[in-house]
């Protein structure tokens, strides 16, 4: 762990604690811990979870028993991580967290009066307890976020789009809002593989995959269906705007620059779009465009098809 650092104010959006199910910040106790009863009380607690979040607010909790603390910050960049406990506050202490050579991310504290050199020492002391866990929370994390992705786009897989498809329709049910989807097909991809060998399909694969994501939402969700289908789902999104995205995405394609051993090969997709109707089920809206895509492949390719 490297020595502390003072950086300036953040805000903290306390919203995330209470969507993440986490209940408000507790009092300290009556009665203060030392520092050898919190490290012992640290180190049975932190062993009941595995869930990242869960483990960074017990924590939290726990380490203001000995130490006053507004907030706490976890950031893991590598892995576009950052989760904030607390309220606003002006001096920190922060750390860069590793064990045995391999990088735990960076803890902060935060509070509107400054540490003492007495205070540093416990909270390097308490950090500690918080290795393993978070080394084994963040291991948990990496294994369900893999059995989630498809291996060779590192899109989402086919468990993840059954999930996600109906968490966005029973959402879009409540808020009244449109939910649009795109099924798309990469055109003649068996000749490619037949002509070129299943490594150059992989690669071509792979840069579909990017090209698609570079031009959606950070909100929206690309999924491989199979082999070389792929699900584009689009939250709030209506009919025509889903249109102008299947149109944007089909172009992004139509000019990708791809070559095999120095000649151009010309890669373009076709495209079936439906929008979730009054009461209709996940299964409909997926059946529909999966029907739509078959009907731009009938009527010649490269093209994008609304479901009725």
């Amino acid at each position: 762990m490297l020595p502390p650092s003072h950086s300036n104010t953040i805000d903290f959006d306390a919203a995330k604690l209470q969507r993440l199910g986490f209940p408000a910040r507790r009092k300290a106790t009556l009665h203060p811990l030392s520092l050898a009863q919190l490290r012992q009380q640290l180190n049975l607690q932190l062993q009941t979870s595995l869930e990242l979040e869960r483990i960074l607010e017990v924590f939290f909790q726990e380490v203001q028993q000995l130490i006053p603390l507004n907030a706490l910050v976890y950031q893991m960049p590598a892995h576009d991580l950052r989760l904030e406990f607390g309220e606003r506050a002006t001096h920190s202490a922060s750390y860069h967290l590793s064990h045995d050579g391999d990088y735990l991310g960076e803890l902060t504290f935060r509070r509107n009066q400054r540490f003492s050199d007495e205070e540093l020492g416990q909270l390097e002391s308490l950090l500690a307890c918080l290795l393993f866990p978070l080394r084994n929370a963040l291991l948990y994390r990496a294994a369900v976020q893999s059995a989630l992705r498809d291996p060779l786009t590192g899109t989402g897989n086919r468990i993840a789009m059954d999930q996600a498809l109906q968490r966005e329709v029973d959402l879009a049910r409540r808020s009244l809002q449109p939910l649009s989807l795109l099924m798309l097909d990469l055109d003649h991809f068996k000749r490619i593989n037949d002509t070129h060998g299943h490594g150059v399909g992989d690669e071509v694969l792979r840069s579909v995959a990017g090209a698609l994501r570079r031009q959606l939402r950070n909100v929206d969700m690309v999924f491989r269906f199979g082999g070389e289908e792929f699900l584009v789902l689009l939250s709030n999104t209506s009919r025509e705007a889903a249109a102008l995205v299947g149109e944007r995405l089909r172009h992004a394609v139509e000019n990708l620059q791809c070559a095999v051993e120095g000649k151009p090969l010309q890669l373009s997709i076709s495209l079936g779009c439906a929008t979730l109707q009054p009461g209709e089920s996940a299964r409909s809206l997926l059946r529909r465009a999966d029907d739509a895509l078959y009907v731009a492949k009938r009527e010649g390719r490269n093209r994008l098809s609304m479901a009725s």
